[in-house]
């Protein structure tokens, strides 16, 4: 049990996507009283710090329709049922880059919207990575360009606010500490 722990006394699902699942649960709070939490259910996901042989960053400009607007990101996905965290980063860095990496190290898990959500995401950094003649592709539904940045440039970018994505700031960030 934990201090100020919310006991839920009901949970209605009010809808299921192809990547989430959303719930009102009705909850005590510590003092007896009751409440509404909307609630939604993300199956995880892994985001991937890569850097070409030229130690270029390798980031992916994609259209975000909850924003309205294009992003540049570090390459990421959802990872499917079953699937390892690990493998999911091997695959989504190959589908949406073309580029694959001699191995994986897992650099922080961490919450993206933990007020609301339960998404869990896995950074890892990608090493020895080199560019494919020939890659799986990305999904029928994404669109992307290839953006390859030094760690300067991604600096600048996160200081004009040209890179706004949380997990792409954490990346970055954590490839600025481990370089310094």
């Amino acid at each position: 049990m934990y201090k100020y722990e919310e006991k839920t006394l009901n949970r209605e699902e009010i809808f299921t996507g192809k990547v989430i699942k959303v719930f009102k649960d009705e909850v005590e709070l510590p003092d007896g009283k009751t409440s509404t939490r909307e609630i939604v259910k993300h199956p995880g996901a892994v985001a991937v710090i890569a850097q070409n042989d030229q130690g270029k960053i390798i980031l992916v400009e994609q259209y975000r329709k909850a924003l309205e607007r294009p992003l540049l990101e570090v390459p990421a996905g959802k990872i499917e049922v079953g699937e390892l965290p690990e493998l999911t980063a091997k695959r989504e860095l190959e589908e949406e880059t073309g580029y694959e990496c001699g191995s994986l190290e897992l650099m922080y898990s961490f919450y993206t919207s933990p007020g609301f959500a339960d998404e869990l995401i896995y950074l890892y950094e990608a090493k020895y990575c080199r560019k494919l003649e020939d890659s799986a592709g990305l999904d029928e539904d994404e669109f992307v360009d290839i953006i390859e940045v030094s760690l300067q440039e991604a600096e600048v970018l996160i200081k004009e606010g040209r890179i706004k994505d949380a997990k792409t700031i954490i990346a970055i960030q954590y490839l600025k500490s481990k370089l310094c």
